[in-house]
């Protein structure tokens, strides 16, 4: 796989999870970047800024040579641990939530029926 093809699958996967997760708008990263800015982590944006930059530099310039390939990906790594805990935090706050639901609901229903309960199995 070229240096092109891993730089733009991995800014695609920023601009799905900005679109998703902070409601970017937008054509390109850095518009969807400027778009959801204040709901982002800021310590993410001038690392997502970079990859934008790169991203644009190594589609558009016939010439460009990404040089620093591994300091590139690690700050991709590092912006994708930076975006995605808000996901998933909604995730487990979700499960939570029903199994709280869940166990609510079963320990109702052994209160109201504990008396019919005891009969059955005595």
């Amino acid at each position: 796989m070229s240096d092109i093809e891993k730089v733009v699958l991995r800014t695609r996967r920023f601009e799905k999870l900005l679109r998703t997760q902070y409601h970017a708008e937008g054509k390109g990263l850095h518009q969807l970047i400027t778009s959801s800015e204040e709901r982002l982590p800021h310590e993410v944006i001038k690392k997502l800024r970079y990859v934008a930059t790169i991203r644009n530099k190594i589609v558009h310039e016939e010439d460009f040579v990404l040089e620093d390939k591994a300091a590139f990906f690690n700050t991709c790594d590092e912006c994708e641990k930076l975006l995605l805990p808000r996901s998933s935090r909604f995730i487990w706050g979700v499960a939570l939530l029903l199994m709280g639901v869940f166990t609510l609901t079963a320990a109702l229903f052994y209160l109201i029926h504990w008396d019919t309960l005891i009969q059955l199995f005595s």
